[in-house]
């Protein structure tokens, strides 16, 4: 089988993880009989620097033509400034816009041999396999008004949460329907207690609910979402949410896995059914500090290809031999800086991904 891809390695350690998780890919395509063609493209700040935006139409069209994108970070120190037009990020919620990319999944799962690589009690995390559904393209990152301002008071700044029904059930169904595919349970995030728009929320998803009496519906206030993640994490399974509060959970619920550099996320276009088309990126950042050492792991990225062959290719015994590699490489004993525990042996980027990539197995 054939497919083009989309490339957009972006700031600080993207290229780097990027080039790992290609050369898992490509290891993939050659097991397996696929070709992947690659189509590169810039985003963020590197887009900035060359091309005075964030992302531009020619690497939109790019993206849109293609059966998938996979993204390595965006932004870094050198973008920062707050008087800045245009920001790395702008290029993110844009490209995220522009392809209808709404359901944003981020799985986490506990794996045992990294048990002791957090900061909480093994007993606490075990059997920790629950996925986030953020909803990507409302909320507060792109309600308007947003602007800033200066009056008589001084200087003022505004930012408005706004949703809509339509996006509500969108990204809601997306929840109740992956919930079918595993435990049957779903508790919806919101602070209906004083918002609005999360008094909207709720109201649908008992209304939606409905429709699903098969499925265990829960409502929880975002900031006791918080605290019950580090308490029982193992008490969830599919979380579904707003834009601001997935994507304050899922940095939290990372840790649970013992480093952002091992959780993947697949943004997708629909309900994942079938062939769908999706952003495939870790849920890390750029982390500039990092780059260009070879010390980034990039199992997170690596892991985000094997989404990117389950809910966009539909390949999943390919998707499953990456799964199985990365697995046996940690447990062979092998650690990048950020998961190091001791006793174990230390690699870097390259040699993660050259480990992953040797243990590929056709099934």
């Amino acid at each position: 089988m054939e497919f083009d891809i989309a490339v957009l390695p972006g700031d600080g350690i993207g290229p780097e993880v990027v080039a790992e998780a290609v050369k898992v890919l490509e290891t993939v395509g050659e097991s397996f009989g696929h070709k992947f063609r690659l189509h590169q493209g810039l985003i963020g700040g590197i887009a900035i620097d060359t091309l005075e935006t964030a992302l531009n139409e020619e690497t939109v069209n790019m993206c849109k033509q293609c059966d998938a994108i996979l993204l390595g970070a965006l932004g870094g120190p050198k973008w920062d400034d707050p008087k800045a037009k245009v920001h790395p990020e702008d290029g993110l919620l844009a490209i995220r816009k522009e392809c209808k990319l709404f359901a944003n999944l981020r799985p986490v799962k506990v794996m045992p041999m990294l048990a002791n690589s957090t900061n909480l009690k093994p007993e606490v995390i075990e059997g920790v396999d629950l996925v986030v559904i953020r909803e990507l393209t409302g909320g507060l990152y792109y309600g308007q008004p947003k602007k800033q301002w200066r009056n008589s008071e001084g200087r003022q700044g505004v930012d408005t949460m706004a949703y809509s029904e339509v996006e509500i059930e969108r990204i809601l169904r997306v929840g109740f329907e992956l919930a079918r595919t595993r435990s049957k349970k779903l508790t919806s995030v919101d602070k209906a207690n004083v918002l609005q728009s999360s008094r909207l929320w709720r109201q649908i998803a008992m209304e939606i609910g409905a429709d699903y009496p098969d499925i265990k519906l829960e409502h929880m206030l975002v900031d006791a979402c918080a605290m019950r993640l580090i308490q029982h994490p193992s008490e969830f399974d599919v979380l579904v949410t707003g834009n601001m509060f997935g994507d304050i959970i899922t940095d939290e619920a990372s840790m649970l896995a013992g480093s952002m550099g091992m959780l993947p996320s697949a943004s997708l276009a629909g309900i994942p059914k079938g062939k769908a088309f999706g952003l495939y990126e870790p849920i890390h950042g750029s982390a500039p500090r990092r780059a260009g050492q070879n010390l980034a792991n990039p199992i997170a990225t690596i892991l985000s290809v094997a989404m990117m062959l389950w809910y966009s290719f539909e390949l999943m015994a390919e998707a499953q031999a990456i799964e199985d590699a990365v697995i046996a490489a940690l447990e062979e004993g092998y650690r990048t800086y950020d998961i190091m525990a001791e006793g174990k042996t230390r690699v870097g980027t390259k040699e993660m991904g050259d480990l992953i990539a040797e243990r590929i197995e056709c099934q």
